[in-house]
């Protein structure tokens, strides 16, 4: 077995933290290939259906799937997903205090991780997407391309536009809308990653929470107006169901006004300042060595953004 190519395989095919544990998973429990699933039993079941996803990539890519899928049925291993009263706990043990993280975050962070963690609330996509964004979002402006990515009609970022970064088989994102005055704003920023705002928090004995930012933007744009299927498309889940699949065309603008509206509602209930926080700290390093390649207009985007938003 040629590891090495095998992990090359996977960073071709899958994200940059999901191909890291799918070759770790893989290469520790290869011997389910042949039928050795003692060790499941003892997994979690987060952990279970992980392993057995790395193992099915590496009987993918060894050209067995067929085989080891009839090995799975023959053993009665099964996917195990959450169950309704597993769910309801769920429900129940919500966190409460997502948005008190939120301000807690950003107040230890500097300019662009305190952006980053706002930007991953209002776009509700996952963590790895919402990096790749923003960070793809500062590379292209400073290549002048920013319009490749940002559609300003539809205050659109189009993620479908890179498909070796966002479209990844069953995870993928296709469009986010975001203001436009804060993606003026991200322009300003540093590139981020998950290992520096990792540090950043834990160093002020605060948890990475992001995932939680997911699950809060769904739940919150429902509330305010959205349907479930387009939320749904927002975070790039598109069901098998006959009527996502071949009927539902929302309209867009009409979309991208409602999910507008649920942001600045967001922002508010969140007491958030990020962007005056962010424009404080633009105009400090502004004084010294000011580091934006569109300066002006982004300390504009953020004069606007403050009373956009009433923060």
């Amino acid at each position: 077995m040629n590891w090495k190519d095998f992990r090359e395989w996977a960073n071709n095919k899958y994200s940059k933290s999901w191909a890291r544990d799918v070759f770790y998973y893989a290469k520790k429990y290869h011997g389910m290939l042949i039928g050795n699933f003692k060790e499941l039993e003892s997994f979690s079941k987060s952990k279970r259906n992980n392993v057995l996803k790395a193992v099915i990539a590496l009987s993918k890519y060894l050209g067995t799937y067929s085989e080891f899928k009839a090995k799975m049925a023959n053993y009665g291993v099964k996917w195990q997903n959450q169950n309704s009263f597993e769910s309801f706990i769920r429900i129940l043990e919500t966190k409460d205090g997502t948005l008190d993280w939120v301000q807690a975050a950003t107040k230890v962070s500097d300019q662009s991780y305190a952006a980053f963690i706002e930007f991953v609330m209002i776009s509700g996509i996952r963590a790895s997407e919402a990096i790749n964004s923003f960070n793809t979002i500062i590379r292209l402006h400073k290549a002048g391309r920013l319009g490749d990515y940002y559609n300003t009609e539809l205050q659109s970022l189009e993620h479908f536009r890179f498909q070796d970064k966002f479209i990844r088989g069953t995870k993928n994102v296709f469009f986010s809308f975001i203001p436009e005055t804060f993606v003026e704003q991200v322009t300003c920023c540093d590139l981020v990653s998950y290992s520096g705002l990792m540090k950043r928090l834990r160093k002020h004995g605060l948890k990475v929470r992001l995932n939680e930012l997911r699950d809060y933007f769904a739940t919150f744009m429902v509330h305010n107006g959205l349907i479930r299927e387009e939320v749904d498309l927002l975070q790039g889940r598109i069901g098998q169901s006959i009527f996502m699949r071949h009927y539902f065309s929302p309209d867009l603008e009409s979309m991208r006004d409602k999910v507008l509206r649920a942001i600045q509602k967001m922002t508010e209930r969140a007491g958030l300042t990020l962007l005056m926080h962010a424009c404080a700290k633009v105009t400090a390093r502004a004084k010294t060595t000011p580091r934006c390649l569109n300066f002006p207009a982004c300390m504009h985007a953020c004069d606007v953004g403050v009373q956009k938003f009433n923060l």
